[in-house]
């Protein structure tokens, strides 16, 4: 038990640290975006989105879970934009309600909200990226006892009839 707390607090740390770096991403370009174009609140956000979901993909493959299963790319990266695009909409339609629904729009009011979605976002991808993209390989079946390895590691030659070691008769 003690070792798959140890397992899920570096996996939670490896997720926060490119999320982290992630969000820095993503509230970067929503900035430059709004204020470098004419382009509405939540389109700039959408597009910082995306750019963010990108990077965290590499970060995530790469990083996070490089020692999950490799073998199926094409199920995991429709996955991974199938759960980043609810990620999306969550993050994106608390941004929506905030400055369509209230009419918070200042940068300040934008910037919190955007966060705020992020944040929700994240709870969603965490559990989905976990469960259902980044799949853990097969668990392998734990050795008991040295000899038992040793018995199924020998040869069949060095074994008697009724499969016990012959050194052991």
């Amino acid at each position: 038990m003690r070792e798959r707390i140890g397992r899920l607090a570096r996996e939670v740390v490896k997720f926060g640290a490119v999320g982290g770096a992630g969000v820095l991403v993503n509230l970067l370009v929503f900035n430059l975006v709004r204020h470098a174009t004419d382009l509405a609140v939540v389109r700039a956000s959408i597009i910082a989105t995306v750019v963010a979901i990108v990077f965290n993909y590499l970060g995530f493959r790469y990083f996070t879970y490089r020692d999950r299963d490799k073998g199926r790319r094409t199920r995991e990266m429709s996955l991974f934009l199938v759960f980043s695009a609810v990620g999306l909409v969550i993050e994106n339609g608390v941004l929506y309600t905030a400055t369509y629904g209230f009419g918070w729009d200042s940068p300040l009011q934008s910037n919190i909200f955007k966060f705020l979605g992020i944040g929700l976002g994240t709870l969603f991808r965490f559990w989905s990226y976990r469960t259902w993209v980044f799949r853990t390989l097969p668990a392998r079946e734990p050795v008991t006892r040295a000899e038992t390895f040793l018995e199924h590691e020998q040869p069949t030659a060095m074994r008697t009839t009724d499969g016990t070691p012959a050194a052991h008769r």
